[in-house]
């Protein structure tokens, strides 16, 4: 479809960089008017010199609620209303080498972008929307919260609060004619991985970082990597009218990873008992 999103407003959070820059270019390329809301201000406002007037930039710390709330009012102002949410934001925390290492010292920010952020998100779009004509929201989320297994516990139990976030909100906003759905990107080569081992000296965190690569491709019945762009498809999707009858969908963008093992291909080792997921 062309201009998918033509004359639609989309405010995308942890829009500068990696998944959220794909699915800031996706919806611009379909012709919606986004706001890009990162705390990573020169990257974010590079993209928005790069796509021109379809987008602006919002400096916004997801958890921070006064902030998501101004966030919104921003982009009615800017734009003249709200119609896509993408609560995408998020960190991974730090990697411990086993989870009675880990003191739990990120616990309160890694639950407040990554949860807080999403439930406001939410909460202030779905706000707007009820009183004009609904709208859609998509949540971000992660295999690491579909799938149980060891390591960054804390990351892991924020993805998963926001697949039962997403489905209780679903239920409670469907009479606003507001659909909620998230996304559960897998093994996308992104820079979330190194940053959740910025404590280890760079040599080890580099060898683990491939390691973990290795066994995420062998772990997963497609052989290539997925991408940013991948995931912005998946975005696009949930965000207009092609998915009109989904609500409270949890979208896994993995490459079967989900679904189980591959059956010709030898698991490769790994040096730690888990990692963020995307």
């Amino acid at each position: 479809m062309v201009n998918e999103l033509s004359g639609k407003v989309a405010v995308v959070t942890g829009g500068a960089s990696g998944i959220g820059r794909a699915i800031v270019e996706r919806y611009i390329a379909e012709g919606a008017r986004v706001v890009v809301a990162d705390v990573e201000r020169e990257h974010a406002e590079n993209l928005v010199r790069s796509c021109g007037p379809m987008s602006v930039f919002r400096y916004t710390d997801v958890g921070d609620v006064d902030q998501v709330a101004a966030m919104v009012d921003f982009a009615v102002e800017s734009f003249g209303g709200l119609d896509v949410m993408c609560n995408n934001a998020g960190i991974p925390g730090k990697m411990h080498k086993s989870f009675l290492q880990d003191d739990l010292a990120d616990f309160g920010k890694v639950m407040a972008v990554n949860l807080l952020g999403v439930m406001a998100g939410t909460r202030y779009a779905a706000a707007y929307m009820a009183d004009h004509g609904g709208g859609s929201i998509v949540n971000m989320s992660s295999i690491g919260g579909v799938q149980a297994g060891g390591g960054v516990m804390t990351y892991r139990a924020s993805k998963a609060a926001i697949i039962q976030f997403t489905k209780s909100a679903a239920i409670e906003l469907e009479q606003y004619d507001i659909r909620v759905n998230c996304i559960a990107p897998g093994s996308i080569p992104t820079a979330l991985l190194a940053t959740s081992m910025t404590a280890m000296a760079d040599e080890r965190s580099d060898r683990l970082t491939r390691a973990v690569r290795a066994s995420m491709q062998t772990d997963r019945p497609l052989e290539r990597d997925g991408t940013p762009e991948d995931v912005a498809e998946a975005a696009l999707y949930f965000a207009g009218d092609r998915a009109r009858y989904l609500t409270g969908t949890v979208l896994p963008v993995d490459g079967g990873t989900t679904a189980g093992k591959p059956l010709r291909r030898k698991s490769a080792p790994v040096e730690s008992a888990g990692a963020p997921m995307s």
